[in-house]
C-alpha cells in the first residue's frame, strides 16, 4: 500500500510539473506576443494552432535566413556589430544544439521561428530581442519554405539527372531489341526496347525542364517584406537576396508574404513526375509477369508471399505506382487550400508545408527506387521478340508497302491488309508465312517481294522517320539526349 501511495505522489507531483511548465510555455508564448494579451492560449489552441511538430525541418532555413537578416541589419547601422556577432555565434549554437539532438522543440512556442528566436535569447540575453526587427513571421516564413523548395527542386533535378541517364544506358544496349509496340494494350506494330525506353526518357526530361522553370519562378526573396507592407527601417532587401542566393528580391511586400505559388509550381511538377513513374511501374508490373516475361525483376526490388512460395511480387513498383497518388493529392489539396483566400497572410497557409513535406519524400524515394530497379532488372529479348510478331503486328507494313511500290490508295490498300490478316488468322500462321499464291487470291499486286518485308526486324528497321523506332533512329536519338543534357546549365 505503502509503494502504491508513493507511486501516486509521483504521479501527483510529475503531473504538477508539466502543468507548472505549461504555464511557463504559454507565458513565454504571451511576452513574445507583446502585451496586447492577458492570458496565454487555450490549450486546444495550441494544439491547432502549433506548427512546430513539423515545421522544424525548416530549421537549417530558419537559422541561414536570420544570419543573413542580421548581417544585413549591422550593415545599415540598425542594430550594432556586436550585437551582429552575438546572434551569428547563438545562431550558429543553435544549430549544433539542433544537430546533436539537444535542442528542445517547445509546442507552446508554436513554430520553428519561435522555438529558434527563444532559445536565442536565452542564450545570448538582449542580442537575441534585436534579431526581428524588420522583418515578420510572415516574411521569415516564406523565405524559409521557399528556400527548401528551392533545395528540393535542386535535389528533384539531380535525382531525375540520374533516371535520365540510366534510362539511357538500357537503351543504348538494348536498341535493336524487338519487341511488340501496344495500343489499347493490344498488340500494335513491332518496336525495338530502346525505342519504348527513350519514350520514358523524353518525359523524365520534361519533367526536369518543368523543376527547373518553376525554380527561376521562384528565385525572388520575401525577406523584408515584413507582415505584408514592408518596413519603415533602411534595410537593404537586395543584399539579403544576394546573401540567400536569391535574384533579386520579391518586387511587392503583399504579393511576397501571400504567395504560394512556388509550393504549387513543385506539386504540380512533382506531380506530372509521379504520373511519369507510375507509368513506367505499371509496365514493370505487367512485363515481369510470366505471361508477358519481358523482365525478371531483382530479388531486393521484389517480395515473396505468406502462402504461395512461387511468387516473386513486384512490390518497389506497385508502390511506386500507388505512391504516386500521394503526390497528386498534395498537388489537389494546396490548391484547394489556397483558392479562396484574401490578401494577405492567413493562417490557412500554415497548411501549406505538410503535404510538401510528403510529397518531397515520396517523390525522391519514388525517384531512387525507379532507377535502381531499372538498373538492376534483367531483360529477356527472346521473350519479346516471340511477342513482337504476335497480333500480326506487320499488317500496316503490308498496308503501307501496297501504297509505296504498287501506287494502291491507303483506304484500299488498309483493305487488302485486313483481307491477309483473316487468311493467316484462318491458317494459324503468321503474315510472312502466307503462301504466294495465298496472297495472290487476295489481291494480284501481293507478290512474294512482300514476304520478306513481313519479318518484325523488317518492320522496324524500316521505321527510319525522324523519331521512329529503327535502331539506326534510336541512336540517334539517344546521341542527341546525352548532347542536350549536356548543354544544359547544372541545376537549371
Amino acid at each position: 500500500m505503502c509503494r502504491i501511495a508513493g507511486n501516486l505522489q509521483k504521479h501527483f507531483e510529475a503531473d504538477e510539473d508539466r502543468k507548472r511548465d505549461m504555464t511557463e510555455q504559454r507565458k513565454a508564448a504571451r511576452d513574445l506576443w507583446g502585451g496586447h494579451f492577458a492570458t496565454g492560449p487555450a490549450p486546444l489552441m495550441e494544439q491547432i494552432n502549433a506548427s512546430i511538430g513539423f515545421d522544424k525541418r525548416l530549421w537549417p532555413h530558419d537559422i541561414v535566413g536570420s544570419k543573413a537578416h542580421a548581417t544585413m541589419l549591422a550593415g545599415q547601422g540598425i542594430i550594432s556589430e556586436a550585437d551582429r556577432d552575438a546572434i551569428l555565434e547563438g545562431l550558429d549554437e543553435i544549430a549544433r544544439e539542433i544537430e546533436a539532438g539537444s535542442f528542445t522543440f517547445d509546442p507552446a512556442l508554436e513554430d520553428i521561428h519561435l522555438n529558434i528566436e527563444s532559445r536565442l535569447t536565452e542564450k545570448i540575453g538582449e542580442p537575441g530581442r534585436r534579431l526581428h526587427t524588420a522583418r515578420s513571421r510572415n516574411d521569415q516564413v516564406a523565405t524559409d519554405f521557399k528556400l527548401f523548395v528551392r533545395a528540393s527542386i535542386d535535389r528533384a533535378i539531380d535525382l531525375l539527372e540520374h533516371l535520365t541517364d540510366t534510362i539511357l544506358d538500357i537503351a543504348d544496349q538494348h536498341a535493336a531489341t524487338v519487341m511488340p509496340g501496344f495500343t489499347h494494350l493490344q498488340a500494335a506494330q513491332p518496336v525495338t526496347f530502346g525505342h519504348h525506353l527513350m519514350a520514358y526518357a523524353e518525359m523524365v526530361v520534361r519533367d526536369r525542364s518543368r523543376f527547373a522553370d518553376a525554380r527561376l519562378r521562384l528565385n525572388e526573396c520575401p525577406l523584408g517584406a515584413a507582415a505584408l507592407a514592408g518596413t519603415s527601417f533602411p534595410i537593404d532587401r537586395h543584399a539579403t537576396a544576394s546573401a540567400l542566393g536569391f535574384d533579386r528580391p520579391a518586387a511587392n511586400s503583399i504579393d511576397a508574404v501571400s504567395d504560394r505559388d512556388f509550393a504549387l509550381d513543385y506539386l504540380a511538377s512533382a506531380a506530372i513526375t509521379a504520373v511519369h513513374l507510375s507509368r513506367l511501374a505499371e509496365e514493370l508490373v505487367l512485363w515481369s509477369t510470366p505471361q508477358f516475361g519481358f523482365v525478371t525483376m531483382a530479388e531486393d526490388f521484389t517480395s515473396g508471399s505468406s502462402i504461395m512460395p512461387q511468387k516473386r511480387n513486384p512490390d518497389a513498383a506497385e508502390l511506386v505506382r500507388g505512391k504516386s497518388g500521394r503526390v497528386l493529392g498534395h498537388s489537389q489539396a494546396l490548391l484547394v487550400t489556397m483558392k479562396g483566400l484574401p490578401l494577405a497572410y492567413s493562417k490557412d497557409m500554415q497548411e501549406d508545408k505538410e503535404g510538401v513535406f510528403d510529397a518531397v519524400d515520396t517523390l525522391e524515394l519514388c525517384l531512387r527506387a525507379t532507377t535502381a530497379m531499372l538498373a538492376s532488372m534483367r531483360v529477356d529479348p527472346a521473350r519479346m521478340r516471340a511477342a513482337a510478331g504476335v497480333g500480326f503486328t506487320t499488317a500496316t507494313d503490308l498496308a503501307d508497302w501496297l501504297v509505296r511500290v504498287k501506287g494502291a490508295p491507303f483506304r484500299d490498300a488498309h483493305g487488302i491488309a485486313a483481307r491477309a490478316v483473316k487468311a493467316a488468322e484462318e491458317r494459324a500462321c503468321d503474315l510472312h508465312e502466307l503462301d504466294e499464291a495465298v496472297l495472290q487470291a487476295i489481291d494480284p499486286r501481293l507478290d512474294g517481294a512482300v514476304r520478306r518485308l513481313l519479318r518484325v526486324e523488317a518492320s522496324v528497321a524500316s521505321r527510319t522517320s525522324h523519331g521512329g523506332t529503327s535502331p539506326e533512329r534510336v541512336r540517334e536519338a539517344i546521341t542527341a539526349m546525352r548532347e542536350r543534357l549536356a548543354a544544359l546549365e547544372p541545376g537549371r
